[in-house]
């Protein structure tokens, strides 16, 4: 080996790690960024540092595919080699071992694919997971297996977690109570800067950042230069970030390293630059990737994290403040060489209330390959997998009702043969399904084509016409479409190696040759709505924005080409959805047709019949749909709609009824029938009514088609059927009552107590009013022109104590109008005395 590996740090701790390995065989090792943990003790492990250790064979496997580059490169120039002697890697769509690769670094994504087929590891002697601090999925789901393997199949399997933070007691619990190694590094002292904006800027939203901060983070950049020996390493959340900030700076040269950038770039990151650089990255070289050169480190203190919406079906990133464990892996990309500098693009108030560590991405990602990968294990709900946190049970939930819909998992919720071809493929399984089922009609090579274009991280500036953006990858010559070609071809040679493939659910195979759909439109609307069947949009019927199958609305940007804007029906093969905004934005759509439709989501495929109450009328339709999608509607003309009507009482109350006088006041008297006895009279409120619209309704409920058929019901005559059958409402609550003039007056129910409203002089004589149901009326005596003059429950005590008072302020109003000294001994009358 060359020298220089005897002055990184891990090499002390070396001989604790291999006799920890050796007893128990597992342990974690915990070393901050550039103690060589990533390269010196994979060699050590592999008996590759000293002639005198056992020889083995080690996998490392790393989160990024950049990392595994990297690793793969500085291990073989450490050993003096090319890489793919004794030092070779393996990632997605390349591979570069050899009969003497002693060490073979890969992606926990390929590991995972390795296990499935092999468990037992045939060869291999040690796994090093590296990096578990970063809790990505594949990184926990991978560790879980490889627990599974120990306990199983591979006792003697050593195992190897190693972090970057001192945070490794819930890892060493995990692998069954394993040794934690410590490795001090070289650290030199890192000055804190905090440079917050002069001014309060709006926080990131969905994918935002505000241009002005990023311009803020431009000038801390050239501040550091101006100050600071060295090269600047800058950290920004994404590329668009990245190229943004790039455009800002000048006179220096600038590097752009993220999980997507060309090989170049990332070699010429990974070594020292003829001069000063500025160097502007992702999350991708927080702990993986040594920057040699950097003495200052500039953060934006912003990240991407996953969400997901399971309800509709939407993932997208997000843009996050980051965690303090995070700074804290930034800034010490300063003292990896020397004593450096660290700029925080925030204030210290803020950093106090930054959480402690990011979130596990199990917490928040789209669980459907998790969830596929872990039904292969065995373990379809993952209960029984070593995970230091669970999976949410509502994602895990969305997650087998994907994996059903797809064809991937059983009656019972078992993995079958398609799955686990879907799974060898090594994509996300809706891509999977699009690729198998796809190439059913249009050929491997061309669903090929759309599903590698699908499983691009596409930038923010590409078309939102898919189409567009799949030939301009064809013409291009770039990093993108280098990707692209590369990932095509291995998805047709994996599709090709699965010829015995079955057909999913609600496609079948459909006859007369896989080549019958030539067009890129044709193509690459099926393949997308494969991928995504719940996603296929129609334009609503206002000419607006697009419905979505699972019903989610969905709306194309301004910019959007004429194919999209102007598209009845739409195959979304990318959209998010900003927080408190109903509707979704497609970010790439391809335009299709309903039979496109109909054919990659056909399980949504429904018919039923539509009764109930909807915008006030009542509707009675057979409806065919494709999930929330109405594709065709007719009139049922004997449909029951009473539910529908009571339905639309429950809404909009009984008011929906034309009450005339009459019914209102019938059933002001039920109620005050109910009030005052009770059973067997029943109530007559609002809720009442509506729950026994069968019982007074009925048969006019019936022949109810719409709204305007309610009004045409005898509201009084259907009252009437409320009256119990071992009573008569007259004897118990008349209408009227006679009063000693011989009028007829009718009673008012309406308040608390019934009121009798009348002339006063129709009373004479009358000392006692009559009693209903017990209750003493309230009489409102009343002027001769039929204003109130006096209220009263006892008349004997009106006329003794209050008439005079009355007779006195209205004589002379009302002069032709009798006013006896006594009216309790006065004869009642309706009638005024004759002129003179």
């Amino acid at each position: 080996m060359r020298p220089e590996w005897s002055s990184l740090p891990v090499r002390h701790v070396l001989p604790e790690l291999l006799a920890a390995l050796e007893a128990p065989g597992t342990a974690v090792l915990t070393a901050p960024p550039g103690t060589g943990k990533t390269t010196v003790v994979p060699l050590a492990l592999a008996g590759l540092s000293d002639s005198s250790l056992t020889p083995r064979r080690v996998i490392v496997a790393e989160p990024r595919r950049i990392a595994v580059r990297a690793a793969a490169r500085r291990m073989a120039w450490l050993l003096g080699e090319r890489v793919g002697e004794r030092v070779g890697f393996t990632i997605r769509g390349e591979r570069q071992v050899s009969a003497r690769t002693r060490v073979e670094v890969v992606t926990t994504g390929v590991l995972l694919r390795r296990l499935q087929r092999e468990p037992e590891l045939d060869g291999v002697d040690a796994v090093l997971i590296d990096e578990c601090h970063e809790r990505h999925l594949d990184a926990d789901t991978a560790l879980a297996f490889l627990i599974d393997v120990r306990a199983t199949l591979r006792p003697d399997l050593r195992l190897l977690a190693t972090s970057a933070t001192a945070d490794a007691g819930r890892w060493a619990h995990l692998l069954g109570g394993a040794p934690v190694v410590h490795a001090e590094g070289t650290v030199h002292d890192v000055e804190i800067v905090w440079a917050p904006p002069p001014r309060p800027l709006p926080p990131p939203h969905g994918l935002r950042v505000d241009p002005a901060f990023l311009s803020h983070v431009a000038d801390v950049v050239r501040d550091a230069l101006n100050h600071h020996d060295g090269d600047v390493l800058c950290f920004l959340p994404g590329v668009a970030e990245l190229g943004k900030v790039a455009g800002m700076l000048s006179g220096v040269e600038v590097l752009q390293v993220h999980g997507q950038a060309p090989a170049a770039v990332q070699d010429a990151a990974l070594n020292p630059g003829a001069g000063r650089r500025v160097i502007l990255a992702t999350s991708v070289a927080e702990s993986s990737l040594t920057i040699p050169g950097v003495r200052v480190v500039v953060d934006s203190g912003l990240a991407r994290e996953p969400r997901m919406d399971h309800a509709r079906g939407l993932g997208s990133l997000v843009t996050v403040r980051a965690s303090k464990a995070s700074a804290a892996q930034r800034a010490g990309r300063a003292g990896r060489e020397w004593r450096g500098t660290a700029y925080r693009c925030w204030s210290a108030a803020e950093h106090e209330r930054l959480p402690e560590y990011p979130q596990p991405e199990i917490a928040l990602a789209d669980l459907t390959g998790f969830a596929l990968d872990a039904a292969c294990w065995g373990d379809p709900d993952a209960g029984g997998l070593a995970l230091l946190d669970p999976p949410p049970g509502g994602a895990m939930l969305a997650a087998r009702d994907t994996l059903t819909a797809l064809g991937a998992l059983g009656p019972e919720g078992r993995v079958n043969d398609r799955g686990r071809r879907m799974a060898a493929v090594g994509v996300h399984p809706r891509l999977a399904r699009a690729l198998i089922d796809g190439a059913e009609r249009v050929g491997a090579d061309r669903a090929a084509e759309v599903v590698a274009l699908l499983g691009e991280q596409l930038p923010r500036s590409a078309s939102d016409d898919l189409v567009a953006v799949l030939r301009s990858v064809r013409r291009g010559g770039d990093n993108l479409s280098t990707r692209w070609r590369q990932e095509t071809r291995r998805l047709a040679a994996a599709l090709n190696s699965h010829q015995d493939i079955p057909a999913g659910p609600h496609t079948g195979r459909k006859p007369g040759g896989p080549r019958e759909l030539g067009q890129d439109d044709a193509v690459a609307g099926l393949v997308v709505a494969l991928a995504y069947p719940e996603r296929v949009a129609r334009r609503r019927a206002d000419g607006g924005e697009f419905i979505m199958a699972s019903g989610t609305g969905a709306m194309v940007g301004v910019g959007a080409g004429a194919g999209l804007g102007g598209a009845e029906w739409v195959a979304v093969a990318v959209a998010d959805r900003a927080v408190g905004s109903a509707a979704a934005r497609v970010r790439q759509g391809v335009v299709i047709d309903e039979d496109v439709a109909r054919v990659a989501a056909a399980a949504l495929l429904a018919e039923e019949d539509e009764i109930g109450w909807r915008k006030g009328e009542v509707v009675a339709r057979r409806v065919r749909r494709l999930g929330a999608i109405e594709l065709s509607a007719v009139a049922l003309a004997d449909a029951d709609v009473r539910q529908a009507v009571r339905d639309g009482l429950a809404q909009e109350g009984v008011e929906l009824l034309r009450w005339t006088p009459e019914a209102r006041a019938f059933r002001d008297r039920l109620a005050f029938c109910h009030r005052v006895i009770g059973e067997p009279w029943p109530p007559v409120d609002d809720a009442a009514l509506v729950a026994e619209a069968d019982r007074w309704l009925e048969p006019e409920l019936s022949r109810v088609r719409r709204r305007g058929d309610l009004a045409k019901i005898d509201v009084l005559v259907a009252l009437r059927r409320l009256v119990p059958w071992s009573a008569r409402i007259e004897d118990v609550a008349p209408e009227r009552v006679e009063v000693p003039s011989g009028s007829k007056v009718r009673i008012d129910y309406s308040g608390e107590r019934p009121v009798l409203a009348v002339k006063l002089q129709e009373l004479f004589g009358w000392d006692d009013a009559p009693r209903i149901a017990g209750v003493p009326l309230t009489v409102h005596l009343l002027s001769p022109a039929g204003r109130p003059a006096a209220v009263t429950s006892d008349l004997a005590s009106f006329w003794r104590e209050a008439y005079h008072a009355v007779r006195a302020e209205l004589r002379g109003r009302y002069p032709r109008h009798p006013w006896p000294e006594d009216p309790a001994t006065a004869t009642a009358t309706r009638r005024a005395n004759p002129r003179r």
